[in-house]
């Protein structure tokens, strides 16, 4: 198998009602941008669909994300935010909490410790509470 033409993904997707949830499935360094990008692409294109509001980035399979992945996490962050919608994130390792207060990107996005809770908490949030 040529690994250069090799496609993969790097994010599994699922909708719950009003939100995606979007699960990292590996590590989302620095070193091979392009999966993240295409996956990025597809996140994006399903925040289209007006019925979609939220993102719940769910970090349950990784513990790392470097500078490449905050920029993505950002972009997504104000597409949801230009829809009215809402983003957190769940499951996060303790490397993961380290990397959003050293960026100082923890005051932006609640934390939850399932992807139960992260969902129930955007889908309730409206917002005319702003």
């Amino acid at each position: 198998m040529n690994t250069l033409t090799e496609k993969r993904e790097v994010f599994e997707i699922e909708r719950v009602s009003e939100t995606i949830v979007v699960t990292p499935l590996e590590e989302l360094g620095e070193l091979d941008s392009c999966p993240m990008e295409a996956g990025a692409k597809k996140i994006l294109q399903l925040l289209e669909d007006p019925a979609v509001h939220n993102v719940v980035m769910d970090f349950h399979r990784i513990d790392y994300y470097g500078s490449s992945a905050l920029a993505f996490f950002i972009r997504l962050w104000k597409r949801v935010r230009d829809h009215k919608g809402r983003m957190a994130l769940c499951e996060l390792s303790e490397h993961g909490r380290e990397i959003l207060k050293t960026s100082k990107l923890d005051q932006f996005w609640p934390v939850y410790p399932s992807k139960e809770e992260a969902v129930l908490a955007v889908e309730r949030w409206m917002p005319s509470c702003r």
